[in-house]
């Protein structure tokens, strides 16, 4: 094997492991390990080929196929048979094929099996050795798709990319790919790059159709994939096959079909699948996805249709159709939470260690700041615990610790913590300022408090006498009366909204981050009636969660049974 073969770990997990492919200039030796392949199930093939509209009754000798990841053939196979039918209805000669299909794969031995896949299918349909042979050493390229894919443009780009960790890619190879795909930012997975290069290379009306691990729709590091997608293509299809048997072995990722295609965004079908979609035929699945029918649907397959598609590098919370379906409605319907109410994080310090103390002697009075913890909100109500911030800012800005003698000593028997600090590194002369400046004015206000970690949203009232810690979110506002916002956010209309943008943590909790509160939707406070605002103040204080959610049902107009399967309850 040549030096610069690359090959990923074994423990790499995912949909399919494929090779790194050695770069166009000489790279330092790697070691070499066995590559891993978990295979496309045949009726998810043929369900994504339907999907993407890649048929036999439809011209596809004129038209150019790619499939990024062609491993031993799974897609291949069923693509050529596709082909091969065309051609027959158009009334052509396949010796007029050889431009119509292309399959990269990086392992040679990979590529030779997937050769004999397609040389087979041909000569089983009639075809002569020679030109069965011609085809197949045409159509199946021992290449890196991700140098390669800006050779041609094409009609059709389907198949299951690669998955593979960044870690498991020597950092050389990885600032190559890098360098020539934007997307791939932060800890982004492999797959990221394979979109975006089958998305580039897209003729005007031409669609990338895979099946991958759906955790660029949510997370950080599919913002400029979702950027791209959203700045000139058209999402289609999301099917959502988390329980689905897609795979011959099990897999280690949730996946989902997406089919985008490369023309101005329509409405877009949003469906999941159960391990019911298995017994049902892909084209009648497909036809059953894609067309706007009131029929019954199969049993496992939840489908809606969105008319509008997220703008820009927002995510896509895509939990389930119903879900969906009720969000983009919501969104269209009532403005903001932040249009009306301002929402922020508590005081970070750098140090809690230092800066939060029980010790009401510790330091000159004035420096002492009541701090609410995330624990004293137990129960409903805020329950001081006694512990202070050790204050270093008052409302001009940092403190002269000349002025505060006690202070200065605290922090001077601390300074050697304090200056290890990155914000402390950054301006010497005020190393002992905390990494969030305090805003006074806070503490006196009237606001929401909101844990940062919890499984569901219990916000809070704070009646002017704490400043928040940075476990603590908080929203304050001129225009809401905060008890009946409390009401609204408390119910399970509010729970949706963090379920639909959040994400889940290990143990089932929701992380409560300021860009999912913000993004909630609430009607303006001056259209609730004097009853609507009284049946949601009683209820916040008496911490009545079936009543809220009654009451706002009604303000959303939403009945129970839509907001349970929206919940997925």
């Amino acid at each position: 094997m040549a030096d610069n073969a690359i090959l990923p770990s074994t423990a790499t997990r995912g949909i399919q492991l494929q090779l790194i492919a050695p770069l166009r200039r000489p790279l330092p030796a790697a070691v070499v390990e066995p590559k891993g392949v978990v295979y496309t199930k045949r009726w998810v093939v043929e369900l994504l080929l339907d999907l993407s509209g890649y048929c036999p009754d439809k011209n596809l000798v004129d038209a150019l196929a790619v499939e990024p990841a062609a491993g031993d053939g799974a897609f291949l196979g069923p693509m050529i048979e596709r082909l091969v039918e065309s051609c027959r209805n158009l009334g052509r000669s396949l010796s007029e094929c050889q431009n119509s299909l292309i399959a990269y794969e990086l392992d040679e031995k990979s590529t030779a099996r997937a050769r004999t896949v397609a040389q087979n299918i041909l000569m089983n349909h009639g075809v002569k050795r020679p030109l069965a042979k011609r085809l197949a050493e045409a159509w199946v390229l021992n290449r890196d798709y991700l140098l390669d894919a800006d050779t041609r443009q094409a009609d059709f780009i389907i198949g299951n990319p690669p998955y593979v960790r960044l870690e498991d890619i020597p950092e050389e190879t990885a600032s190559v790919y890098r360098s020539a795909y934007p997307t791939m930012r932060g800890r982004a997975d492999l797959y990221v790059a394979f979109f975006e290069a089958a998305l580039r290379q897209l003729k005007a009306g031409g669609v990338c159709a895979f099946i991958c691990a759906d955790r660029w729709m949510r997370n950080q590091y599919g913002a400029e994939l979702r950027q791209l997608i959203t700045s000139a293509y058209s999402v289609e299809v999301l099917l959502s096959m988390h329980h689905a048997n897609a795979f011959d072995d099990e897999v280690d990722a949730y996946p989902a079909i997406t089919v985008i295609r490369h023309t101005k965004q329509q409405s877009t079908v949003v469906a999941s699948a159960g391990l019911e979609a298995e017994d049902i035929q892909p084209r009648q699945l497909a036809t059953t996805l894609q067309t706007n029918s009131l029929d019954r649907l199969p049993q496992g397959v939840h489908r809606a249709v969105v008319k509008t598609w997220f703008k820009g590098a927002d995510p896509w919370p895509c939990h389930s159709p119903e879900q969906l379906a009720l969000l983009r409605r919501l969104e269209d319907q009532f403005p903001l939470l932040e249009m009306n109410a301002k929402v922020g994080i508590g005081v970070a310090t750098g140090n809690d260690h230092v800066y939060i103390t029980t010790d009401a002697d510790l330091v000159e009075p004035s420096r002492l700041l009541k701090l609410a913890l995330a624990k004293d909100l137990a129960g409903g109500t805020v329950r001081w615990s006694g512990h202070y911030l050790v204050n270093p800012w008052n409302h001009d800005g940092l403190v002269n610790l000349k002025t505060y003698p006690k202070l200065r000593a605290y922090y001077e028997q601390h300074a050697a913590a304090l200056k290890r600090r990155h914000t402390a590194e950054k301006s010497a002369g005020k190393w002992y300022k905390t990494i969030d400046r305090v805003n006074h004015a806070l503490t006196d206000t009237y606001k929401l408090y909101i844990p940062d970690i919890k499984n569901r949203l219990e916000p809070v009232l704070d009646r002017g006498e704490t400043y928040p810690h940075h476990n603590l979110y908080f929203i304050e506002s001129d225009e809401w009366d905060l008890e009946v916002l409390g009401g609204l956010l408390m119910s399970k209309v509010g729970q949706f909204f963090i379920e639909s943008y959040g994400v889940r943590m290990r143990g089932g909790y929701l992380r409560f981050q300021a860009p999912y509160l913000r993004r909630i939707r609430v009607p303006a406070p001056k259209t609730l009636s004097k009853m609507q605002s009284h049946e949601l103040r009683d209820a916040f204080r008496h911490r009545d969660r079936p009543r809220a959610t009654q009451m706002a049902l009604d303000l959303y107009g939403i009945n129970v049974r839509m907001i349970e399967a929206a919940l997925e309850h």
